[in-house]
């Protein structure tokens, strides 16, 4: 779910929890939200966060991966005691867990707790999701020679509309559960959640790493999603979070058979906040070395900056990996091509929501950018901090944002 830029200015952190590190603030806010779909328990996260070091990397894995471990034995003895419903509940709240303890530790993608963690992880889920009724299906999306790794989640008999969901820079096809897929099923959608190269499952399993036309990406989704049962070809929605709100608006750009598109929330220029912050003298061309590879001088910048910020030092150790790149400054001259500009935003032709999040700590003023550029039907829709939803994705406000999001996207397919 969340990025960030390593010249952004930084987060406010909370005075509460992991008072100096933004990041692990805004990571707790992220698994107190699951909270509103089963994801997690305030009284767990709590008491996993008492345990933890800001900053502290090792501790934040040891103190959510014991809590994993235990929820999920706790499963384990529910489901051989027929006790599906308590077992379902554990097996979801452990999935986070997992998910949530190897998030920091991506600076050595190598390291055997990272892939430990994200085995239990997507294990835990697989397991909770089979319990649900009716059951949520995994799937396997055929995708340039190998496949995509996704989860169908039925809402009912009857021909009904489709969500397409996928998540962004961090978050994965199962986390999505609690961050817009029960939501939609609520309201009567069929959710078809994926991840696709550069998120959890194929950057894990495969080593995939993102791309920046990510039309090519759903098309193929949008392909199998038509052999789907009860699915209207006329009514298909896409919703991106986080990188996903560049991620889908550039698909629904060249795929003009999705509907509406959701952009939450909605980015521009992912490489903008990095151009913007280098010095004007020079700027042309240290744009072209990093897009030709690394360059030092900006290397020796980032690495200042990584010890400075918590965050910075997070999304450059991460963004390294999902985007496959040896070094910081390869990371930023890759992201130079993640940009709606130059006329893409302008072929979307459907019915287009931009999502803004008042204190939004990555993404500001980005949001209404897109909006500025769109030239079809479009939506920019503001949640504030005095409403409690004002962080990035609305993190911590899950029943409030989905309550707006789905209302529009019902009227704006005839629902």
């Amino acid at each position: 779910m969340t990025t960030q830029t390593v010249m952004n200015p930084p987060a406010k952190a909370s005075a509460f929890l992991f008072p100096g590190d933004e990041q692990f603030w805004f990571e707790t806010v992220r698994m107190f939200g699951a909270d509103e779909y089963g994801g997690g328990s305030f009284g767990e996260v709590m008491a996993v966060s008492a345990r933890i070091t800001a900053g502290d990397y090792d501790s934040w894995y040891d103190a959510w991966n014991a809590m994993a471990d235990r929820i999920a034995s706790e499963g384990d003895r529910q489901f051989a005691n027929g006790r599906r419903i308590s077992a379902r509940d554990s097996y979801l709240r452990a999935c986070n867990y997992y998910r949530s303890s190897e998030f920091f530790l991506h600076g050595n993608p190598q390291d055997p707790r990272v892939n430990r963690a994200w085995e239990r992880s997507v294990a835990c889920y697989r397991s909770a999701a089979a319990l649900h009724d009716p059951g949520i299906k995994p799937v396997d999306i055929p995708y340039e020679g190998t496949t995509l790794p996704g989860y169908f989640h039925y809402a009912g008999e009857g021909v009904r509309p489709l969500l397409i969901l996928h998540s962004g820079f961090d978050g994965s096809a199962e986390e999505l559960h609690w961050s817009g897929a029960r939501a939609a099923v609520e309201r009567g959608y069929h959710v078809l959640c994926f991840d696709g190269p550069g998120q959890c499952g194929p950057l894990h399993n495969e080593g995939l790493v993102f791309r920046h036309d990510w039309e090519n990406v759903v098309t193929p989704v949008v392909d199998f999603a038509l052999t789907l049962p009860g699915i209207d070809p006329s009514r298909i929605a896409l919703r991106g979070e986080s990188l996903g709100g560049y991620l889908a608006p550039r698909a629904a750009a060249f795929e003009h058979r999705i509907a509406a598109v959701i952009a939450n929330d909605g980015l521009y220029d992912y490489g903008a906040p990095h151009v913007s912050r280098m010095p004007e003298a020079g700027r042309h061309a240290l744009l072209s070395a990093l897009r030709d590879g690394p360059v030092p001088q900006v290397d020796r910048a980032m690495e200042v900056a990584m010890a400075a910020s918590p965050v910075s030092r997070w999304a450059i150790t991460h963004g390294m990996w999902c985007f496959g790149a040896a070094t910081p400054s390869e990371y930023i001259g890759k992201t130079l091509d993640y940009t709606l500009a130059g006329g893409i935003a302008e072929q979307i032709r459907c019915p287009t929501l931009v999502c803004d999040a008042e204190g939004d700590l990555f993404f500001k003023g980005q949001p209404q950018q897109l909006y500025d550029h769109l030239t079809c039907q479009k939506t920019l829709m503001t949640f504030t901090n005095e409403e409690g939803a004002g962080a990035h994705c609305e993190v911590g406000a899950g029943r409030l944002a989905n309550a707006r999001i789905f209302d529009w996207l019902d009227e704006t397919l005839g629902r």
